[in-house]
């Protein structure tokens, strides 16, 4: 069994880029399939910090076991929400299906205040969703029109997989700033093409979104995020030292033990010649 980040699965990554570190707290955007799982995706036991994973399915199903003790399956439609604060560890494999497998992975930076803080698992079965003309929003993260999320965040975000329809303006908060991803389709966001795979992006300022196409998106916004932060591998932190030292422990075997069904472990890369800094 291969022990990789994501086996035999297409991965595209939007953000972190140079040219675009965040939206809002989010700091990390991963879509990955459609694939055909012939192998499927297996990801070994690794760690967070300072973080919340945002787990979402377009199709087939994932197993996700951590170190506080959560085995939780997630579907399409439901959302798995892990805040890793000072620490946690868990894998993930994708369950044998008829369907591709096709997600995208978030995730949310803690503010400092919070950072810390004892990690946390949620499962929410069915998220909320919205109309807003001839698009239909489902919403994992925050709130957006008449739909709230359940999901405990930190900063003022939102988080929805939008069916796209021929025409339509949602409301956008002018204080925040938004993406949109193509996972499937053909779209435009305020007459601008967005291609499949790319993440159009709304500064501060935009009062309305107005899509038009045919295709799924998922969009994401927030207050932006001011705070200095230094992300490596899969920790977020503010120093160098911290991040050492958080390497340290995960390669030293300090989190609690995963009762999980994939084996092994991804130790920590071997830290870079160069003092990190954030920013």
């Amino acid at each position: 069994m291969k022990l990789t980040t994501r086996t035999e699965v297409d991965v595209r990554r939007t953000i972190p880029h140079a040219k675009l570190r965040r939206i809002g707290a989010w700091v990390f955007v991963d879509h990955f399939g459609p694939t055909e799982q012939v192998d499927g995706m297996t990801v070994a036991a690794h760690p967070h910090t300072g973080l919340q994973t945002v787990t979402w399915l377009l199709d087939g199903l994932i197993d996700h076991r951590d170190s506080l003790g959560t085995a939780q399956e997630v579907a399409p439609g439901s959302l798995n929400l892990m805040t890793a604060g000072s620490g946690v560890s868990h894998s993930e494999r994708s369950l044998p299906g008829p369907e591709a497998l096709h997600a995208v992975q978030l995730w949310i930076a803690l503010p400092d205040a919070v950072r810390s803080m004892r990690p946390t698992f949620e499962h929410i079965e069915t998220v909320p969703t919205a109309t807003f003309s001839d698009h239909f929003a489902q919403v994992f993260i925050g709130q957006w029109g008449d739909a709230t999320s359940p999901a405990t965040v930190f900063s003022p975000l939102v988080g929805a997989e939008v069916l796209v329809g021929n025409s339509g303006s949602i409301p956008l908060n002018s204080s925040w700033e938004y993406g949109v991803l193509n996972i499937n389709g053909s779209m435009t966001a305020n007459d601008d093409d967005v291609p499949l795979n790319a993440l159009w992006y709304s500064p501060v300022g935009s009062t309305e979104l107005a899509l038009s196409g045919s295709g799924t998106a998922i969009v994401i916004g927030g207050e932006p995020f001011l705070e200095q932060i230094l992300m490596w591998w899969n920790f977020i932190a503010r120093t160098h030292e911290e991040i050492e030292e958080m390497r340290m422990d995960w390669n030293l075997h300090t989190y609690p033990p995963i009762a999980d069904r994939v084996g092994g472990w991804i130790p920590a890369p071997e830290m870079p010649n160069v003092t990190l800094t954030a920013r």
